[in-house]
């Protein structure tokens, strides 16, 4: 059951960051890239949160669910690199660089703060 639950709320996350990049490439198309940070910050507050809060025994399934298959859906490190490489083609050094630094801090920022609301 936990296998199950772990790939619906997976394509559940996709689903949250298409929506995410959807809606900020169509009503903000330059600043798509930070939608890909922002869920990605988001996703870290999700699992400092859940790794916090659903630290029992008891709590392992649903902390697969939550982080392994919503966070695993909902962020991704795959575009955090593609979309700077993608700026960088197209002569945005300093956009892509600053998409680069900022997304591990904010990240990281985001996992401690949820570690700390976690307890």
């Amino acid at each position: 059951m936990t296998f199950l639950l772990v790939s619906l709320f997976g394509g559940l996350g996709a689903v949250v960051r298409f929506a995410a990049e959807y809606v900020t490439r169509e009503h903000h198309p330059t600043r798509r890239p930070w939608a890909t940070a922002g869920v990605n910050a988001l996703g870290a507050l999700i699992v400092g949160l859940a790794l916090s809060a659903l630290a029992g025994p008891s709590d392992a399934h649903l902390r697969d669910i939550v982080i392994t298959g919503f966070c695993g859906g909902l962020t991704t490190f795959s575009s955090a690199f593609a979309i700077p490489a993608l700026l960088q083609r197209e002569h945005h050094w300093a956009y892509a660089a600053a998409l680069v630094l900022a997304t591990p801090i904010l990240a990281g920022g985001a996992f401690a703060l949820g570690l700390a609301l976690g307890h």
